[in-house]
């Protein structure tokens, strides 16, 4: 129930004579004090206060029954209360003052508003009196001194500016726009032959955006329309950008129980950049691009029209978000990768300095299996001579000039290891031994190895530590404790229990680079930091030996300037290790390496000889140096 005017005045008299009749109870006593409380004639100030009062109360009709125009007063009342959103109003009277049959009243009123946000100011009014009345001459300037005739106050929403994604070379790789959901109500479908129908016919429109643009997708038309039936209402096809969706539907036409609905999103400029991996960065970084939305008090017309602002908060824009990606390198990876496009051939590119992982390549026959370059586990092959030379050197005192047999075959505790076409150094460097990859000479060096060092040696670079990195799923690879000989020998050129991935290798060469594991990234905010990931391993690792690392440089030099990578010694100062991990049927072409601020790792499945994935990696520098 409202108040009513005598319980307002009361209510206001209570409060305005609360203190007078403290000090009146002391001087003149109780008597004295209750007959200050006798109800007299209304004045200026009685209106004044009883319509405060009511305003305060969201009492409409009293507030605007105490005007002279109080149909025009209610709807300026009720359209400032409504367009405020307002929860709440404190109107505390100041002052009135009477000249003859005129009154002036000062005030602030103070809203307040959704947000936990307080709208206050100072405003005045004029009330006049005609006979023994008193009323408020009404404008909407009562309300607000910047108020016109037929205006009042709303709270609109200033909504912050998304943020684009961008890639660490500042291209954009996401940016606000639009896409285009197809959606079929199959209540309008009599039959599943129907539905199917209208199915088929969308493809056919699908099918024809995808001839020009293979990152359209196409559907089984008969498949699509059974799970529709079954699940029922309103179906959703397909998701399209923009402005392929726009086209799709000018292909498509006019069919009964289809539409077209527009929705903002996150969209690629380019469609076919890393998809998968793009896809799930919009996922995880959709709430970090919106800002936080500012706030402005305008003066609006009946109809709706702002014709001026009296208060606001300015948006705050997202901060930045970062992908590590770089368009140039990730383009360069894919296109390289592509000249195998009939095999499973991947590529990771990765900056050793800071971890940012540049590029995730892979063909189309390796996406059928998943993210291979990030996580399948293969045999390093000879890679990992990288990890068993860093080993020698580091456990046995060997260094890059140390004089080792590369016999073509050599047994070890019954283990017959043979070279790549049982090829024979004799007595070499150990440089030329790593430089021509010799089998036999890595396999002696792990066998005498103490059990545990070669897998402690490796997780020093990276290879069998865990990594939790947002928008990416990662297995670095493994390495057996050694408990046996002969685990030790196959382990010392890759073979046996050795496991790694691109990724892993990659890392490898990074620690190559950097002289310590840096810790991969994908994410990064405006301010550099990298995004929260609950990672499991998520500092940089320890310092390699220097002594190890000058070694291990020059001997990695070695296999491009004299070795068995010398087909890319063009493609600048590469330091790099070939590897090939024999299967039964075949065996995996690898070739690992850095240069500059690029360290990278290629596998082709199956591939043969590392001559092949040092061909891929060879056409992945040519076209990243604009040959």
């Amino acid at each position: 129930m409202r108040p009513t005017r005598s319980t307002r005045r009361h209510r206001r008299r209570a409060r305005a004579l609360t203190t007078t009749v403290a000090a009146t109870v002391v001087s003149l006593g109780l008597a004295v004090s209750l007959a200050s409380c006798t109800p007299r004639p209304d004045g200026a100030d009685d209106i004044v206060g009883d319509f405060l009062d009511a305003l305060e109360d969201r009492d409409v009709d009293g507030a605007s029954g105490e005007t002279d125009a109080s149909s025009n007063a209610a709807s300026d009342i009720d359209a400032t209360w409504n367009g405020l959103q307002a929860e709440g109003l404190d109107a505390s009277l100041h002052d009135v003052s009477t000249d003859g049959e005129v009154a002036t009243a000062s005030y602030t009123l103070d809203w307040n508003l959704p947000g936990e946000r307080d709208f206050s100011y100072d405003a005045a009014l004029t009330a006049t009196k005609t006979g023994d009345d008193w009323s408020v001459r009404w404008v909407p300037s009562v309300l607000h001194p910047d108020l016109g005739n037929g205006q009042h106050l709303e709270l609109r929403k200033v909504e912050a500016t998304t943020a684009d994604v961008v890639g660490s070379d500042g291209s954009v790789l996401l940016t606000p726009g639009l896409q285009w959901r197809i959606k079929v109500d199959t209540d309008r479908y009599d039959s599943l032959t129907d539905l199917q129908t209208t199915m088929r016919k969308i493809n056919a429109a699908l099918e024809s955006a995808h001839s020009r643009d293979d990152s359209v997708p196409t559907i089984n038309p008969d498949e699509v329309a059974k799970d529709a039936r079954a699940e029922g209402g309103v179906y959703s096809v397909a998701v399209l950008g923009d402005p392929v969706g726009t086209q799709v539907r000018d292909i498509l036409g006019q069919v009964d129980g289809v539409e077209f609905n527009d929705e903002p999103a996150m969209v690629r400029p380019d469609p076919g950049f890393a998809p998968d991996i793009m896809s799930r960065v919009s996922q995880l970084v959709g709430d970090d691009l919106q800002g936080d939305d500012g706030w402005e008090i305008v003066k609006a017309t009946s109809g709706g029209a702002a014709v001026g602002t009296v208060d606001s908060s300015a948006a705050a824009p997202a901060s930045a978000v970062k992908v590590s990606l770089s368009k140039k390198v990730q383009n360069a990876a894919q296109h390289a990768v592509d000249t195998r496009a009939a095999d499973k051939a991947m590529m990771v590119v990765m900056r050793p300095s800071t971890g940012e992982i540049l590029a995730v390549a892979q063909t189309p026959e390796a996406d059928k299996e998943g993210d291979l370059a990030l996580s399948g586990q293969y045999p390093p092959g000879s890679t990992f001579k990288i990890i068993t030379a860093s080993a020698g050197v580091g456990e046995q005192h060997l260094d890059q000039g140390t004089i080792v047999g590369c016999p073509s075959t050599l047994n070890l505790y019954g283990r017959t290891v043979t070279n790549y076409n049982s090829f024979s150094l004799g007595d070499t460097t150990l440089s030329n031994a790593f430089a021509q990859s010799c089998n036999t000479t890595f396999a002696e060096i792990s066998t005498n190895l103490p059990e545990g060092k070669l897998k402690e040696t490796a997780e020093g670079f990276g290879l069998g530590r865990d990594y939790e990195i947002p928008g990416l799923t990662t297995i670095t690879g493994s390495v057996p404790e050694g408990e046996t000989p002969l685990d030790r020998t196959e382990a010392g050129y890759g073979q046996g229990l050795d496991l790694a991935s691109p990724f892993g290798m990659a890392l490898v060469s990074a620690t190559a680079a950097n002289g310590r594991t840096p810790v991969p990234t994908l994410l990064q905010t405006d301010s550099g930091a990298t995004k929260d990931a609950d990672g499991k391993d998520a500092t940089p690792g320890e310092p390699l030996d220097p002594v190890v690392l000058d070694n291990l440089r020059s001997m990695m030099r070695a296999v491009v300037t004299s070795g068995s990578g010398s087909a890319i010694s063009g493609a600048g100062e590469i330091y790099a290790k070939t590897g090939e991990a024999e299967f039964n049927g075949g065996s995996h072409a690898w070739f690992t390496g850095y240069r500059d601020d690029l360290a990278f790792a290629t596998l082709i499945v199956g591939g043969g000889g590392s001559e092949h994935s040092v061909e891929v990696t060879r056409q992945f520098f040519a076209e990243l140096d604009g040959e």
